[in-house]
């Protein structure tokens, strides 16, 4: 199985200001990476105009509907991070995760990052990194 969190799909300084320009940060990251169309990261948008994907420990984790997994060509992760907080409506974000899973692979993906984010330490250290490399050195369990 490939890869499906690459240091390409790793942004350490995001530009976003607001939640939906991060989702489309986090998304445009997952459409250049050609797993997913341009069409998956409306869907992403529309998720969270229903559902938000605020998780706490400063991350959301932005991913489509059910509607959109056509949307998808091969499973992916993408994350954002920003050095100033997004308001999310719930609470402020530092880390975006954006995914997408075919078929059903997106659940063991969420489950590895709860798992991550569960330890308030790695949390933490996940706000503090301030490189590619030291992201996807905490993030990387998600390839096992």
């Amino acid at each position: 199985m490939s890869e499906i969190l690459t240091r390409d799909l790793i942004v350490a300084s995001g530009a976003a200001r607001t939640r939906d320009e991060a989702i489309r940060e986090a998304g445009a990251l997952l459409v250049s990476s050609g797993a997913v169309t341009p069409e998956y990261v409306d869907a992403m948008l529309q998720r969270e105009e229903t559902v938000s994907t605020y998780m706490g420990s400063s991350l959301a984790i932005p991913h489509g509907t059910n509607e959109a997994k056509d949307s998808i060509q091969h499973s992916a992760v993408s994350l954002v991070r920003y050095e100033n907080p997004i308001d999310w409506g719930r609470g402020e974000v530092q880390i975006v995760v954006g995914i997408a899973g075919v078929n059903d692979e997106h659940l063991g993906i969420l489950s590895k990052i709860a798992i991550i984010f569960s330890d308030p330490d790695e949390a933490q250290k996940m706000v503090d990194a301030s490189t590619v490399d030291e992201l996807y050195g905490l993030l990387q369990t998600v390839n096992e």
